[in-house]
């Protein structure tokens, strides 16, 4: 299983909107091929940053099946408005699961 990691900064004021999009979106990943869920996170110390933890079976599943897809399209038309910047991406194995 590859852990993606995609740190988003929003626009100042765009929260709510941002929080709304991406609930949204969560069918748009349900139905995505290799992606067995997400959970997005808000900083505490820096409240317009995000990050997004999707979990795909594999790397190309991401890369090759989702991203530039139409599902990919649709989902940033959905939150992109909201971000201040690019994501930042990477994509991780575990190495340790210690409890």
């Amino acid at each position: 299983m590859i852990l993606e990691i995609a740190q988003i900064e929003i626009k100042a004021g765009m929260e709510s909107a941002f929080e709304a999009g991406i609930a949204r979106a969560a069918e748009i990943f349900r139905a995505a091929a290799g992606c067995r869920g997400f959970d997005v996170r808000r900083s505490i110390e820096h409240p317009q940053r995000y990050r997004l933890l999707i979990r795909w079976d594999t790397l190309e599943a991401h890369t090759e099946g989702f991203t530039g897809s139409q599902a990919w399209q649709d989902y940033r038309a959905i939150v992109s408005p909201c971000f201040a910047g690019p994501p930042s991406v990477e994509h991780t194995a575990r190495v340790l699961k210690a409890f």
